[in-house]
C-alpha cells in the first residue's frame, strides 16, 4: 500500500540573511504582527542548534563559531521537518550571555499555524543545508551592504562589552567571513529585502 507523506500542520516561513542583517528583529516583528491580526504564529530561531564549545574545540572550530559547520545541521533540518508535520515541537534555545545552547527550552504549540524560522543558513545551497529549500512555504532574504553589516557587527560586540579593537577583530575575523559565505551561497528566496547603509 502506498504510504503518503505526513500532511502539513503549519506553514513555514524562512527569514534568512548574514549575521547583522536584522533577521531576529524582522522575525519578531512579523510574529507580533501576525498574532495581533489573530493569526497564531510562533518564532523558531536556529541559534539553539549551535554545537557546544567543547565539541567545537575538539574539532578545531571554536574560532569559527557561527559558520555552517559549527551547527547541528542534520538536527536542525529534522526539527524543521517536524515543524511542518507535528502539532507540538520542543526546541533548544541559545543563551548568549553564557554562550551555550539550552536543550528543551522552548516549544511550538499546536495552536501555531505559522512558524517563522530565522537563521543565517536557511537558504544555503551547500549540503546538507540545501535540503531545507523544499520545506519553506515562503522564504525571505535580507540583503545588506557589507560595510553596513560590519558596522552593525562591531556595534553588537561593543554592546557585549568588547572595546573597539576587540569588537573589530571579532567582527572581521569570523562574522564577516560567515556573512560572505551566506551571501555567496544563497539563492532562490521568494522575497529579497534590500537595505542601504546607515539604515
Amino acid at each position: 500500500m502506498l504510504e503518503l507523506p505526513p500532511a502539513p500542520i503549519r506553514a513555514l516561513v524562512a527569514i534568512s540573511g548574514p549575521p547583522g542583517a536584522g533577521k531576529s528583529t524582522l522575525a519578531e516583528a512579523l510574529v507580533a504582527r501576525l498574532n495581533r491580526d489573530a493569526t497564531q504564529a510562533a518564532l523558531a530561531p536556529m541559534d539553539g542548534f549551535h554545537l557546544d564549545n567543547v565539541l567545537l574545540r575538539e574539532r578545531g572550530l571554536e574560532s569559527r563559531k557561527g559558520a555552517p559547520e559549527t551547527f547541528d545541521a542534520s538536527g536542525f533540518i529534522r526539527f524543521v521537518e517536524r515543524l511542518g508535520t507535528e502539532p507540538h515541537v520542543v526546541l533548544p534555545t541559545f543563551d548568549r550571555a553564557r554562550d551555550i545552547a539550552v536543550a528543551g527550552a522552548a516549544e511550538i504549540e499546536s495552536e501555531a499555524r505559522i512558524a517563522v524560522v530565522e537563521g543565517n543558513y536557511l537558504l544555503l545551497q551547500d549540503p546538507p543545508w540545501d535540503r531545507l529549500a523544499l520545506l519553506w512555504d515562503l522564504s525571505i532574504f535580507l540583503d545588506v551592504p557589507e560595510e553596513e553589516l560590519e558596522r552593525r557587527l562591531i556595534r553588537r560586540w561593543r554592546d557585549h562589552g568588547c572595546d573597539e579593537a576587540a569588537a573589530k577583530t571579532r567582527a572581521q575575523s569570523n562574522d564577516m567571513p560567515n556573512a560572505r559565505r551566506v551571501v555567496s551561497g544563497t539563492a532562490g528566496a521568494d522575497i529579497v529585502i534590500r537595505s542601504v547603509s546607515g539604515s
